[in-house]
């Protein structure tokens, strides 16, 4: 399971390390980067995931953006209440692609009514996911 960290929103997505597939799934609501750890608990309880994922996002030049410190506290946070490993993956530019893929599905870039954040948590699951398929390669 993959979260895109946000101060309002974090974008969450599943996916299987078999089959190398993996789906948008839910927004959770957060105040100020608190999550509703409720709703990430449910989640939990329902996919049942063994792993968590949670996109960094670092600057196009690998420094720490504004964001990375709080989107790792969060990481932190999610191994401390739910006892899962979590690894962290660099997302940069995962925000940019999904609105991008969000435009071509004939979205008109109404990013409140139509959020990309789920499909922002895909995009780092899928380079998760890539580096998975790359490693049984070499």
């Amino acid at each position: 399971m993959a979260f895109d960290f946000g101060l309002r929103q974090i974008g969450v997505a599943v996916g299987n390390c078999l089959l190398l597939s993996s789906q948008p799934l839910a927004i959770i609501r957060a105040k100020d980067g608190i999550p509703d750890w409720s709703a990430i608990e449910q989640l939990i309880q329902e996919w049942r995931p063994d792993l968590l994922i949670v996109g960094d996002p670092i600057n196009m030049d690998g420094s720490d953006s504004p964001l990375s410190e709080r989107a790792r506290k969060f990481g932190r946070r999610l191994h401390g209440r739910l006892g899962l490993r979590v690894e962290m993956v660099d997302e940069r530019l995962s925000s940019f692609e999904a609105k991008q893929l969000s435009r071509e599905r004939g979205h008109r870039g109404d990013y409140k009514r139509q959020p990309i954040d789920s499909q922002a948590a895909e995009l780092v699951l899928q380079t998760w996911l890539g580096s998975l398929d790359a490693a049984a390669e070499s």
